[in-house]
């Protein structure tokens, strides 16, 4: 008690020295090194030629990473805080099944040809107003009932996310197999052919997208609270968790139609985050869950390529260790 009268009549510039000092900035502090190092290992490390030619190229990979890591932790780290449940993530919905199914879809109406000659950022527009119209149409539909809807949304998340999955195999079935081959490379996020043309549409969402959330960003410490505590401190809980809602659709779109699915992505950034914090306050991870992901997409690329020079793509490993993440945690539920 003496300590937190100390810490409410301390001076402003003392309380911000207090918390530049403490363990989670610190610990933030040291991720940001980690992810710069990162970075810079990414850009640098086996450079051989001009870098009027490395630069473009290692950057627009570099971007894309930035901006899938970005996309991903956020949008996991809130929805995890608007369903209390840290096991679940945007994934449950069913996003990338459905964007599986409309990789099938297109490739089986229109043909390889059509694909490889089509418009790309008609195309990845295309995809990302489906998925976010999919998840507004679904979540306002079931926020009929604010008290229990949210446990109905996650149980038809997952029965769509099947149907999807389902009819996604049953069109692959009537693809030619030399036309699978073009399906077969967007089944999995890859970041060596992400198309350069399509990083400033994509940015320009998100950057729309994180707007939005920054001026809601003082309400989301209460929804972590609950609906009930939430309601009698003032906030507009229906109208925040669909907005919410709306943009983590958003979010999840675009890195989903930019790279393809990243299913335990995260689920792993965003539980590492919070271990690492020790902290449940979206000012500490938030930015942790950024940061990790940047440190896994990015330094997990460089090891691959630069030091093991080995062809699998990253996002097959981070899968691998988000999956046993994910198990851990289901074993330790049902332990408890």
């Amino acid at each position: 008690m003496p300590e937190a009268r100390a810490a409410i009549a301390a001076p402003r510039p003392a309380q911000a020295a207090a918390l530049r000092a403490s363990p989670q900035a610190r610990r933030l502090w040291l991720l940001a090194a980690a992810a710069v190092a990162c970075i810079a290992a990414f850009m640098t490390l086996g450079a051989q030629g001009g870098w009027s030619f490395i630069l473009p190229f290692r950057g627009g990979k570099l971007l894309a990473m930035l901006a899938v890591a970005y996309a991903v932790a956020v949008s996991s780290v809130l929805f995890q805080t608007i369903t209390h449940n840290r096991i679940l993530t945007p994934a449950i919905m069913g996003f990338d099944a459905l964007y599986l199914l409309i990789q099938a879809l297109v490739v089986y109406v229109f043909g390889q040809a059509a694909v490889a000659t089509g418009h790309p950022v008609a195309a990845f527009l295309l995809e990302v107003g489906v998925m976010t119209a999919f998840a507004c149409l679904l979540f306002r539909w079931l926020f009929a009932d604010a008290v229990r809807s949210l446990h109905l949304m996650m149980l038809v998340g997952i029965i769509f996310g099947l149907l999807f999955r389902s009819l996604s195999s049953f069109v692959i079935r009537l693809i030619d197999p030399n036309e699978f081959l073009v399906l077969q490379d967007r089944m999995f996020a890859n970041f060596n052919s992400v198309r350069l043309e399509l990083l400033p549409v994509a940015l320009a969402v998100m950057g729309a997208v994180s707007l939005m959330l920054w001026r809601m960003r003082s309400r989301y410490d209460v929804l972590a609270l609950g609906r009930d505590i939430a309601v009698n401190l003032g906030v507009d809980y229906r109208r925040t968790l669909l907005a919410t809602l709306a943009a983590i659709a958003a979010l999840v779109s675009v890195s989903t139609a930019l790279v393809g699915p990243v299913t335990f992505f995260g689920l792993l950034v965003s539980n590492l985050a919070y271990q690492l914090m020790g902290s449940d306050r979206h000012r500490h991870a938030l930015p942790a869950a950024m940061l990790l992901a940047v440190v896994f997409l990015v330094g997990g690329q460089t090891l691959l390529e630069r030091v093991l020079r080995l062809n699998t793509t990253v996002s097959v490993v981070i899968e691998f260790l988000g999956g046993i993440v994910f198990l851990t945690l289901i074993l330790r539920r049902g332990r408890r």
